[in-house]
């Protein structure tokens, strides 16, 4: 991908995409490869949404509502990084779907710097949070940011170990959104000596279903994600498998049996995980990684596009691949092979049901019928 700084009407029409009704990360990128930049994907939106079958207009935010963001990002001191540009972590940009934008408060350089992800319980025990402190003490003592999702219990004993070395807290909401309220002062901190981070717009209130997406920049930030205490059904198992997704490493520290907190952790281990009792197990698997360069996407340099034959042969397949659709996800490669057909041509037929909310995007490279990403 070729690293460039966007102008000031380059950022307001990635902003004004990112931010479109069923426009995601992966429809996003499609969009950016096929049409060149924001500004041609916007004017594409009509027409591709009502192709693929959407009966209303697509709303698409205005200039002036994107500015208004853009506005109070400013005023909050936070930072609008886009996929392409320098700042923007490599790790993230790497991602198979990477989130068009991000917003920053604090030290947005730190995010490019060798990371760990340490997360866990909420309600934790008083042995799991001094582990998560002990932990990130000697992650930053041997020059590894520490991230987590600055929630109560393990996230917050993480951040407070690695607050002078560098901590980096995502946030499920906008940039300005500290839940839990208890954390405010060392949501402080952080933004003072460490980075926040967020995808959603300033003043956004984070709502359930906003967390998966929190969770998957929380793991594609990091080389690896340790989970210090987490139940069967906890948003660190969710991060967990995110990050085997994404293929950083993940570490899993044991609990006793008699502990539900434990036993989320445990069947990690029992599923491959690496076993964490303590800093030197993390620091012999992450030094052990070959240093290699991230893999990038390129949204800028494709070859170019035959349009009006992309058209038809989109045409042509659009109904043939909403029928193969269905609740339960498949592999878009699978599509691929079951329609027989050059694979930018489904995946475009893809695009254009997604943007009717008739195809959603999920990690992974899976996909399933229903709203988009």
């Amino acid at each position: 991908m070729t690293r460039r700084g966007l102008s000031d009407a380059e950022r307001c029409d990635w902003l004004r995409l990112s931010r479109t009704e069923n426009v995601g990360p992966v429809t996003f990128a499609h969009l950016l490869s096929r049409f060149g930049s924001a500004s041609a994907a916007i004017k594409a939106l009509p027409s591709l949404s009502k192709r693929g079958g959407r009966l209303t207009p697509l709303p698409v935010p205005s200039i002036a509502e994107a500015q208004a963001e853009l506005e109070a990002g400013a005023q909050l001191g936070a930072q609008l990084l886009c996929s392409v540009e320098p700042l923007f972590p490599r790790r993230l940009a790497a991602l198979d779907a990477a989130p068009p934008l991000i917003w920053t408060l604090g030290h947005p350089e730190l995010l490019d710097r060798h990371s760990v992800a340490v997360v866990g319980a909420r309600i934790a025990s008083a042995a799991g949070q001094r582990f998560a402190r002990e932990l990130a003490v000697g992650l930053g003592q041997a020059g590894i940011i520490v991230v987590s999702g600055l929630a109560r219990g393990i996230d917050a004993a993480a951040h407070e170990g690695s607050l002078t070395s560098g901590t980096v807290a995502v946030l499920g909401g906008g940039i300005d959104d500290i839940y839990p309220q208890e954390n405010a002062g060392l949501y402080d901190q952080i933004a003072r000596h460490g980075c926040i981070v967020a995808e959603h717009p300033p003043g956004r209130r984070a709502q359930a279903r906003d967390f998966p997406r929190r969770n998957r920049i929380i793991s594609g930030l990091s080389l690896g994600v340790v989970v210090v205490e987490a139940e069967m059904r906890s948003g660190s198992l969710i991060t967990a498998r995110l990050a085997a997704e994404q293929g950083r490493e993940v570490f899993a520290v044991p609990g006793s049996p008699l502990d539900p907190r434990a036993k989320g952790s445990n069947d990690l281990l029992r599923q491959g995980a690496t076993l964490c009792e303590g800093l030197e197990d993390v620091l012999r698997v992450i030094q052990s990684l070959p240093i290699t360069s991230e893999r990038e996407r390129d949204l800028f340099d494709d070859a170019p596009i035959d349009h009006a034959g992309l058209d038809q042969e989109v045409e042509a397949l659009r109904e043939t691949v909403a029928a193969l659709l269905s609740p339960t996800p498949i592999p878009r490669d699978a599509l691929v092979r079951s329609c027989q057909a050059p694979a930018q041509a489904v995946h475009a037929a893809l695009v254009e049901l997604a943007l009717a909310g008739r195809a959603h995007f999920l990690p992974g490279g899976l996909v399933t019928s229903g709203t988009g990403d």
